[in-house]
C-alpha cells in the first residue's frame, strides 16, 4: 500500500507530524511519496502533486481545508481517496484530529472506513458568450465565486438553468457551490446546508438588491450559466478560494457536473452531522452557548 503526502510547508506543526506518518508507515508497512515541499532534505522519495500515480491507494493531507482543497482537485479525476488530517481552524473537511492520525492510518490500512463520492463541478469561461470551445476551464470541489475584485459595486447577470433563464440580478456576486461547498461561502452568504452526498448546485447571490432573491438549490446534472451584464471592470471568477481568472461583461461563466467526483474518506464516529455539532455547533445554543454568554440556558 503506498500513501501520497501532501501538506502545508507554513504550519509550525507539520515536521513533527510528518515524523509521526514516517513511524506508523514503516509500521504498517506503508510506503510514502511526499510532495517536494515536504521533501527539502531529499531523505523522502517526492513527486508533484500533479504526477502522483494510480499506484497510490490514499493522499492524506496535513493541513486545514484548503491543502484538502489543493489535493482533491488532482485526486478526483484518478479516483483516489482522500483524508485530512486538520492543522488549521475549523477544519470541516479535515476531519482527523492531530491526536488521532496514527489510528485514523491503521484504520485506513485494514480498510475500516467508508468512502463518500462528492459532486464536483466543471467550469468554463466562455468569453464574450461565445460558443466556441472553451479559453479557460477550472475543476472545483466546494464552489466557483463570481465577484468583484475591486471596490463592492453591484454586478448585474443573468442566470440559465440549461436553456431556462432563472431571472436577472444586482448584487455583490453569486455563489455557484457543491453540496461539499455549501457549509463554505455559500453558507456564510446565507445559503443552506446541504448534505454532502446530495448531488445538487447551490446558487446563492451575494448581497442581493432584492429580497425577494433567494439561494435556489438545483439538480445536479444542471448547467447553470451566468451571464455578466454590468460590472464596469474587476470581475473575477474565484475556484474554491484558490484559483481563478478575470471576467469581462459580456462573458458567460457555465457550471456543470464534472465527470470526476471527488471521494472522501470517512472514518467510524464522523459522520457529517457530527461534525456539524463540533465545529460549527450546529443544534440549539442552550446546548452550545456563544462566547460570552456565561453557559446560562434561557427559557
Amino acid at each position: 500500500m503506498r500513501f501520497a503526502i501532501v501538506g502545508n510547508p507554513e504550519s509550525p506543526h507539520l515536521e513533527p507530524l510528518l515524523a509521526r506518518v514516517e513511524r506508523k508507515a514503516a509500521e504498517l508497512g506503508i510506503s510514502l511519496v511526499f510532495e517536494p515541499s515536504l521533501a527539502t532534505d531529499g531523505r523522502r522519495e517526492s513527486a508533484p502533486l500533479e504526477e502522483i500515480g494510480e499506484d497510490v491507494a490514499l493522499v492524506l493531507t496535513l493541513g486545514g481545508d484548503g491543502t484538502l482543497l489543493r489535493a482533491a482537485r488532482v485526486a478526483a479525476p484518478l479516483g483516489i481517496p482522500v483524508l485530512g488530517c486538520n492543522l488549521g481552524r475549523l477544519g470541516f473537511l479535515t476531519l482527523v484530529p492531530t491526536d488521532e492520525l496514527e489510528a485514523a492510518m491503521s484504520s485506513v490500512a485494514s480498510g475500516e472506513y467508508d468512502l463518500e463520492e462528492r459532486l464536483t463541478l466543471r467550469i468554463e469561461v466562455r468569453v464574450n458568450g461565445s460558443d466556441a470551445p472553451e479559453s479557460k476551464s477550472f475543476h472545483a470541489i466546494n464552489d466557483a465565486v463570481i465577484h468583484k475584485s475591486g471596490f463592492a459595486r453591484l454586478i448585474s447577470y443573468r442566470v440559465l438553468a440549461d436553456d431556462d433563464v432563472v431571472g436577472q440580478y444586482s448584487a455583490d456576486g453569486i455563489i455557484l457551490a457543491t453540496a461539499t461547498g455549501s457549509t463554505a461561502y455559500s453558507l456564510s452568504a446565507g445559503g443552506p446546508i446541504v448534505s454532502p452526498t446530495m448531488e445538487g448546485i447551490v446558487a446563492t447571490p451575494i448581497s442581493p438588491h432584492t429580497l425577494a432573491v433567494r439561494p435556489v438549490v438545483f439538480p445536479g446534472d444542471t448547467r447553470i450559466s451566468v451571464e455578466l451584464l454590468s460590472g464596469d471592470h474587476d470581475l473575477q471568477l474565484t475556484v474554491d478560494g484558490q484559483r481563478g481568472c478575470p471576467l469581462s461583461v459580456g462573458d458567460r461563466v457555465q457550471v456543470v457536473r464534472s465527470r470526476h467526483p471527488v471521494r472522501l474518506v470517512r472514518l467510524p464516529d464522523y459522520s457529517f452531522f457530527t461534525v456539524l455539532r463540533r465545529k460549527l455547533h450546529w443544534g440549539d445554543v442552550r446546548t452550545h452557548p456563544y462566547p460570552g454568554s456565561g453557559g446560562g440556558a434561557h427559557g
